[in-house]
């Protein structure tokens, strides 16, 4: 029996149940039910489906909305029983530990953030072989095997850094050096960013990349790597790619404590889109945010229930994101920004 029909087979019971109660209502019997209960997607007489959340945890302004975010959606309001499992600083193992209990316990489907891309491929056979379904979201896995999970929701991370390279080619037609600030190694949104940015910006002669290092979406870590950087190349860098809005925040602390004025003399872009970053953008310290929308938790709730109810989903659903390449549009957007 596979995973969908599984579930498949667990709403059709809940549905024969909910069949019965309508036939006996209208059997003759004039007795009013006052049982307020609220009856959720995952059965009848108010069960809850159990979603297991294998979770990143701390790690910045984005995670932090990403997972509220996820978590709201996720209420018993909603039908939901959601079990929070972040990680241990970070560490696979401990995320790894918390899949193997949620498979021990037969929830019914488990949500996977990973802190690392690999590493994945035995748990999810079990969860296979337990047939509970298994949803990414934001981070794939590699390999990239698609019949082991049922779909990835994430923003596009090769679309989001192919924008940033299509911005700098046109803030630096004549190019210039720039330094990548990168997120952690083994990382799948780190290998897919650099991917849409190389597939543009290598093949343009008239920029030199001097370098690339991690700062694990860190802003002091990242200040510190490029005050590095710059020292070492006599402050001769016109630009910057950090991976996410911190590491680009550091960067402009680094630039500013060099004596040089970031947005004009270094042109800094990030990823994310955080209110942060957005403040910098409109204060002129940032040069370009591309937006990597957090924010869909509703959308993850929808794939759930298609999933339970045996409907075909798409391997890869996009959640749709933004670009922002000025102070005037990053301040037109701020009162509203929720992350």
């Amino acid at each position: 029996m596979t995973a969908r029909t599984r579930f498949t087979k667990f709403l059709s019971l809940a549905a024969a149940g909910a069949l019965a109660l309508s036939l006996t209502a209208c059997s003759g019997d004039d007795t009013t039910g006052t049982d307020d209960t609220n009856t959720s997607a995952g059965g009848n007489s108010g069960e809850l489906i159990t979603v297991g959340f294998v979770a990143v945890g701390p790690e910045g302004a984005w995670r932090q909305a990403n997972e509220g975010n996820i978590q709201d959606s996720f209420s018993k309001d909603a039908g939901f029983d959601l079990k929070y499992a972040p990680a241990v600083s970070l560490d696979q193992k401990s995320q790894i530990d918390a899949f193997t209990s949620f498979v021990d316990e037969d929830v019914d489907v488990i949500l996977l953030s990973a802190t690392e891309g690999s590493g994945w491929e035995d748990s999810l056979k079990r969860a296979q072989e337990a047939e509970i379904p298994v949803i990414l979201i934001d981070r794939g896995i590699e390999p990239d095997n698609t019949d082991l999970y049922v779909t990835r929701i994430a923003p596009d991370n090769i679309a989001v850094s192919t924008s940033v390279a299509e911005w700098a080619k046109s803030a630096l037609p004549d190019g210039g050096n720039y330094f990548v600030l990168e997120g952690p190694a083994g990382v799948s949104v780190v290998n897919e960013r650099n991917k849409g940015w190389d597939a543009v910006i290598g093949g343009e002669s008239q920029f030199n990349k001097i370098g690339a290092q991690t700062a694990n979406w860190s802003t002091e870590e990242a200040k510190s790597v490029f005050e590095t950087v710059l020292k070492s190349n006599n402050n001769d860098v016109q630009l910057v790619f950090a991976q996410n809005d911190e590491m680009g925040l550091g960067a402009a602390q680094a630039v500013e404590e060099a004596g040089l004025k970031p947005g004009e003399d270094v042109k800094i872009a990030t990823i994310d889109g955080t209110t942060g970053a957005l403040q910098a953008l409109a204060d002129g310290r940032l040069s370009f945010v591309a937006e990597y929308n957090p924010m869909f938790g509703d959308v993850a709730v929808n794939a759930v229930k298609k999933v339970l109810n045996g409907e075909q989903v798409d391997s890869y659903i996009i959640a749709e994101s933004a670009t922002f390449d000025s102070p005037e549009i990053a301040a037109e957007v701020l009162p509203d920004r929720k992350f």
